[in-house]
């Protein structure tokens, strides 16, 4: 069950009071569904800090600020983030993490290790924190943020208290608003011809390319720091596995982020059967003046028809078939 962000913090906030507060919490969502700012608030609770401070003299009550989440990192409160070359999080990172949880705070007060993008840990780091989970020392709360928990090792899940948010803007996140400004503007040159479903699959496939580059870049920047590290210390055979991984591992990424392109293409079409039928809910309702004459001009059973063939494209490339080849042909069947 997925919560909004107010209503996950009254259900912690809940357990505090009892005394049931876990020791490790998975907090996942889309960007821009309170993540951060639900870890903030959890960092006050159990370091005393409520979220009213009293009364003023005139008997209102004084609100205390959430903070942002790295103003509150201090000596016991720890926030990591993917900040290596390649935007993994080292495996140096959490064992200076573990050094900081395994001392004794002051006064007994509660230690606080944050993990924003959690999924980014490389294997060693992944592994290690694991050990930390297991046997986590006292007095420790561990928040781990992430938009995307299926990255992450099911042993790493099983330990945490999972708490999915609501919210967000996924669709527009990570070059989805780009994506939906390009296919407006490639929509604007025309519809339902094939030299316009051309010119949206330039349009489709130039962020493709991008999105591979970045995952092969990030890949061997990846690579490239571990054979610096364990270059001396492995043989030949230790470092062509990883080698091996982190191609695949970039594959992964593309393969990701492709599927999240096209949820945007999908509700890009969406939104033009919801404009046909003067549905509410858009995706994208700052692109309904540039698409409305589109939707005026299709019938609802020819935009059914074109959304039908964006799913089978998409199915089609789920096997292994030839990407290019069959993005072309998908692309002048749904928009041609």
């Amino acid at each position: 069950m997925a919560y909004l962000a107010e209503r996950a913090f009254e259900l912690i906030t809940s357990a505090h009071d009892r005394g049931r507060l876990a020791h490790a919490f998975l907090i996942s969502g889309a960007h821009g569904s309170g993540k951060e700012m639900l870890a903030a608030r959890m960092i006050q609770m159990v370091s005393g800090k409520a979220s009213s401070g009293g009364f003023d003299l005139f008997g209102e009550p004084v609100v205390v600020e959430t903070p942002l989440l790295d103003e509150l990192e201090s000596g016991w409160i720890r926030i990591i983030r993917p900040r290596m070359k390649s935007r993994r999080i080292g495996v140096d990172e959490i064992r200076d993490l573990e050094q900081t949880l395994h001392l004794a705070a002051p006064g007994g007060a509660c230690k606080v290790g944050v993990i924003t993008e959690v999924d980014r840990m490389n294997d060693q780091a992944a592994n290690a924190f694991l050990k930390t989970l297991e046997e986590p020392p006292k007095n420790t709360l561990l928040l781990l943020l992430t938009a995307n928990p299926q990255r992450l090792l099911p042993t790493i899940l099983s330990r945490c208290v999972r708490l999915p948010l609501l919210g967000g803007r996924a669709l527009l996140e990570e070059g989805g608003a780009e994506l939906v400004r390009a296919l407006n503007a490639a929509a604007s040159r025309g519809f339902g011809t094939p030299m316009a479903a051309l010119h949206l699959k330039t349009a489709f496939s130039s962020f493709l390319a991008e999105l591979r580059s970045e995952a092969d870049s990030a890949a061997k920047a990846a690579e490239k720091e571990e054979v610096a590290a364990y270059r001396d210390s492995t043989d030949g055979k230790w470092l062509k596995e990883r080698e091996d991984f982190h191609k695949a591992a970039a594959e992964a990424e593309y393969l990701d982020g492709r599927n999240r392109l096209f949820d945007v293409l999908m509700a890009w079409m969406a939104d033009l059967l919801r404009m046909k039928v003067n549905g509410g809910g858009l995706d994208f309702p700052e692109s309904a003046p540039a698409l409305r004459s589109i939707a005026e001009a299709e019938s609802e059973g020819r935009l059914l028809k074109r959304m039908e063939a964006l799913d089978s494209l998409r199915r089609t490339l789920e096997t292994n078939a030839f990407e290019p080849l069959a993005i072309e042909v998908g692309f002048l069947k749904a928009f041609g």
